[in-house]
C-alpha cells in the first residue's frame, strides 16, 4: 500500500504581492467570489485581504478590466468603454432593457432590498413582468423575505447589475431626486424555524 503525502500548504503571499495574487484568483474564478473564501484560501486575516481587495478598486487608471464589489462579493469586469468592441469580438448582441423594466430596476438598485408591492406602489401599475425580465437578465436577485403578512421575497441587484451598467459598487449610481421620497429599505426576516413534531 502506498502512502500519499500530503503536499504542504502554500504560504501566505508578501503584502506587497496580495493584490495581484487576488487579481489572479478572481481571474481564474470567473465569477463572484467571497471576501472571506478569498481570506481562508490564502490562510490571511479578513482586514489584511479586504485591504487588499480596496486597493485594486482604486487602481483601475489604464487598465481594461477593474474589480466590481457588491456586499460581500467581489469580482474582476472589463471596463465600459470595451464594450462594444468585446460585443463586436464575440458577435454578441444583447437586447435593450424594456422603460418598464428600467423603472423596476432603479427602484431596486437604489432601495434595495425592496418587495414587489413597494416596486408597483412607487410605479402605480402591476410590475410583475418587469421583475421577471430582470430576474431571467441576472440583473436582480432574491435576498430574503420581508416581515409581515406572507413574508413577501426581497428584491436586491446583482453582481451582474454591475457589469452591465460598468459600476464597482451600487454607491456608485448618480443621485435621482425623484426617488428622494421612496420608503427606506425594507428589512430582511430571519428565517422561519422548521416546525417540530411532537414525541409520540
Amino acid at each position: 500500500m502506498v502512502l500519499l503525502k500530503a503536499q504542504p500548504r502554500t504560504a501566505p503571499p508578501e503584502p506587497e504581492l496580495l493584490p495581484a495574487v487576488i487579481e489572479s484568483m478572481l481571474f481564474i474564478a470567473g465569477e463572484p467570489q467571497e471576501i472571506g473564501t478569498l481570506a481562508k484560501s490564502l490562510g490571511l486575516p479578513r482586514r489584511q485581504v479586504e485591504k487588499a481587495v480596496e486597493e485594486l478598486i482604486a487602481n483601475r487608471d489604464g487598465r481594461g478590466v477593474f474589480v466590481q464589489r457588491l456586499g460581500d462579493r467581489v469580482q474582476l469586469a472589463t471596463v465600459p468603454d470595451a464594450a462594444p468592441y468585446i460585443e463586436q469580438f464575440l458577435e454578441v448582441e444583447h437586447g435593450q432593457l424594456s422603460r418598464a423594466a428600467l423603472e423596476a430596476l432603479a427602484i431596486i438598485a437604489y432601495r434595495h432590498p425592496v418587495t414587489r408591492t413597494t416596486i408597483e406602489s412607487v410605479r402605480g401599475v402591476n410590475s410583475d413582468h418587469a421583475v421577471a425580465t430582470l430576474q431571467a437578465r441576472g440583473l436582480i436577485e432574491e435576498v430574503g423575505r420581508a416581515p409581515g403578512p406572507g413574508r413577501p421575497v426581497l428584491f436586491a441587484p446583482t453582481v451582474r447589475f454591475l457589469q452591465y451598467f460598468g459600476l464597482q459598487a451600487t454607491d456608485d449610481l448618480p443621485p435621482l431626486p425623484e426617488l428622494a421620497e421612496l420608503p427606506e429599505p425594507e428589512q430582511i426576516a430571519p428565517p422561519e424555524e422548521e416546525p417540530v413534531a411532537p414525541e409520540l
